[in-house]
């Protein structure tokens, strides 16, 4: 690597099942360097420091400063990641790589920040409304879902030309069942699970859960599945697994439309995480915007409000990489 690399920095997005590692150009309009983005299974290495090192050796890489974004939440000096056992502590993760400076972030506040930087091309609608990002700065907010190994929840505020990204837990918010079906469902998993959060329906073994749930009611035994296998079988037209994605993407819609009331999300919603690429067509041919829009008074209101897949492939690595050209900008 080029001495003047140096400077660049070494971003993460770090989840339940993949580390993706990248390196970004803080000074550059587009600092995300796409062409050095790698991804491992996280369960392949011990801590996230022998991750980022095993990246940084592979591509011959150096670097003093890092931005990780993890999935689950951070607390102070420490993340933990929620679907994973590794703990991460900033200090100790800095140190064993060398660097001057380290910031840990929530990975939906990395997906907030990466709003900023998407282009029209990067996402695709979702029923009605469309959507143009902005050509200058206009106060917003936006919140941002996605099911992935978990459920992550977040948003972006813009005020007076600076984003601020909210870091939450909303995937772990009480799920809400909006028709019969969906309380015959709740009743399986509440068996199961006691307290059901939306993260138990909405995300990869979300689906697994509401495919048997919907068996179970049905009096059989789907024996062991995966999401894929789900999926796969729901498009090659079996009727269970047809209606569990159907289920999927309608509570998907309520929850997001949900997501907006809470917030105050009237710019939109961007819907992101490992399932959103793959189950594209079937959330766009589903009921996901009609139970989107289905909130009583203010169904008028949601109509007006845009729900964008992101279809850029790494809005993770992205949103770091923004969190590091923002910090550049404040330094500077």
């Amino acid at each position: 690597m080029p001495a003047a690399d140096v400077d660049r920095v070494l971003v993460a997005d770090i989840g339940g099942t993949n580390a993706r590692f990248a390196l970004a150009d803080p000074t550059a309009l587009q600092p995300l360097l796409r062409d050095s983005a790698r991804k491992y299974a996280v369960a392949s290495f011990p801590s996230l420091a022998e991750a980022a090192h095993h990246y940084l050796d592979e591509i011959g890489g150096e670097t003093r400063r890092g931005v990780f974004a993890v999935a689950g939440r951070v607390d102070g000096d420490e993340a933990r990641i929620t679907n994973h056992p590794w703990v991460i502590s900033r200090g100790r993760t800095a140190s064993a790589l060398g660097f001057d400076d380290l910031a840990l972030v929530n990975d939906f506040a990395a997906q907030a920040m990466a709003i900023r930087l998407l282009q029209a091309e990067d996402v695709v609608a979702v029923g009605a409304p469309s959507w143009q990002p902005d050509s200058a700065p206009r106060d917003r907010i936006y919140a941002v879902i996605g099911p992935g190994t978990g459920l992550g929840v977040g948003a972006l505020v813009v005020r007076d030309g600076r984003p601020w990204p909210l870091e939450t837990e909303g995937g772990h918010v009480s799920f809400p069942p909006g028709t019969p079906e969906e309380l015959a469902i709740l009743d399986r998993l509440s068996a199961q699970f006691g307290r059901v959060s939306n993260e138990r329906l909405v995300c990869g073994p979300g689906l697994v859960n509401i495919h048997r749930a919907l068996s179970e009611i049905a009096g059989v035994d789907p024996g062991p599945v995966t999401p894929a296998e789900i999926t796969a079988r729901a498009a090659d037209g079996d009727p269970r697994c047809m209606r569990a994605v159907d289920v999927f993407c309608a509570v998907f819609g309520a929850i997001s439309g949900d997501l907006v009331l809470t917030l105050g999300a009237w710019d939109g919603v961007f819907l992101t995480g490992g399932l959103v690429p793959r189950m594209l067509d079937a959330l766009r041919h589903s009921g996901f915007r009609q139970r989107f829009e289905h909130k009583g008074r203010f169904s008028s209101n949601m109509a007006r409000v845009p729900t964008l897949a992101i279809t850029h492939p790494e809005p993770g690595l992205l949103g770091a990489a923004a969190i590091a050209a923002h910090a550049h900008r404040d330094i500077a």
